[in-house]
């Protein structure tokens, strides 16, 4: 018995010694057993099963959200200088010849059966021609229904049958460090899914349009991206990808879309009325610095100082003064500039709703009947917004 367990535990020895040596010396014979045995498993298994163990993979999202994005090409004639047929300039500028049209690119997202398109206002601004192309490669013309520069919006139309529609999400809902997809066709290279997350919610103050909400991500937008989709991780619209920051014209990880909650309401009032109607009260509201307090002798620590009111407008007619700090606008607390005119453009026309403010050390409350707000022209910032 004893010679039974000598020789056992020699040759278990041997050959664990034997695997040391080969493990040691040649690691591959062990490894190409192993890889074989894994490509087998591979080849022989069905395509879903690839497709469930990639752990993270967002592409359901993008199949789901892809087919509803489209691309955006637009033409305007040429501006021939109208001095070009005078003897005299022809003699000192010589022969300026045929001006080329002028090209535009960007993206669009089909959000209704109907063939209704969002995109962005600077994408079509000034188009004497537009053409869409969907990603199953149909080309068809658009026109503009209309278009909203205070958020730099505009909403197309196309008559085509089976459209795929992008549904949409819930913006109110999303959460710094959300994961996020931008889908457009960034240079025209054909559409192009980037992905990242939210970076921050609520950016204002930037000088892009006049009612700023951003959503800020560092998904990859570069020039032709404008109007694309900005999706979560359920292929849901969640914003309308505006503009950039880049001191090179491409993407340096961050970029703006705009909330499906704001496009949503703009696109509603569009196709029913053909614009977008907001109140306006007639101030020039600046934000609370305790110089501007301490000039107008205003006891306040929080809200909207105004330091103009226009003559005759809704606000002075309703009795608000020059010094007076806004702090709420109906149900809604106001604590920066931003959100009053955001607050203000909500209110129907027309109609009083009770503001609260702070008149030196009183408080007080006013009703105001709003009016409704001029057209404003899209102020530019080349640094920021995406030139296409």
């Amino acid at each position: 018995m004893k010679r039974t367990w000598l020789l056992f535990a020699q040759t278990v020895t041997v050959l664990l010694a034997a695997y040391f040596v080969v493990a040691t010396l040649k690691p591959e014979w062990l490894n190409r057993r192993a890889s074989l045995g894994g490509q087998v498993s591979v080849i022989e298994a069905p395509a879903g099963l690839a497709q469930a163990v990639s752990p993270g993979s967002l592409s359901a999202a993008a199949k789901k959200a892809s087919p509803a994005v489209v691309s955006i090409n637009t033409s305007k004639a040429a501006q021939r200088n109208p001095r070009s047929n005078d003897p005299w300039f022809r003699f000192f500028f010589g022969d300026q010849g045929e001006e080329q049209p002028q090209v535009g690119l960007g993206s669009g997202v089909i959000v209704s059966g109907d063939g209704y398109i969002l995109t962005n206002n600077h994408v079509v601004e000034g188009a004497d021609e537009i053409e869409v192309t969907l990603n199953d490669s149909r080309h068809v013309p658009a026109k503009v229904v209309g278009t909203d520069p205070d958020t730099d919006l505009a909403v197309l139309k196309v008559d085509l049958d089976k459209l795929p529609v992008i549904v949409l999400g819930n913006s109110d809902a999303l959460q710094v460090g959300d994961q996020v997809l931008a889908i457009g066709n960034p240079f025209g290279v054909g559409q192009t899914v980037t992905s990242g997350i939210v970076s921050a919610l609520g950016r204002n103050q930037l000088g892009i349009n006049t009612f700023e909400n951003f959503i800020q991500t560092d998904a990859a937008i570069n020039p032709g991206n404008s109007g694309g989709a900005l999706v979560d991780v359920a292929g849901n619209l969640e914003g309308i990808n505006t503009a950039i920051y880049s001191r090179s014209g491409g993407s340096m990880g961050i970029g703006f879309a705009i909330p499906v909650s704001t496009a949503k309401l703009v696109l509603e009032d569009i196709v029913r009325d053909g614009k977008v109607t907001r109140g306006w009260i007639g101030v020039e509201p600046n934000e609370l610095s305790p110089e501007l307090a301490e000039t107008f002798g205003v006891k306040a620590s929080k809200g909207v100082i105004i330091t103009g009111v226009l003559q005759a407008g809704p606000a002075a007619r309703a009795g608000i003064r020059p010094g007076d700090v806004i702090t709420g606008v109906g149900e809604k607390k106001v604590d920066n500039v931003q959100e009053l005119l955001t607050a203000v453009a909500g209110l129907k026309p027309g109609t009083a709703a009770r503001f609260a403010l702070q008149r030196g050390s009183d408080k007080l409350e006013l009703d105001v009947t709003s009016g409704q707000r001029p057209k404003t022209s899209p102020r530019r910032v080349p640094q920021q917004r995406e030139q296409e």
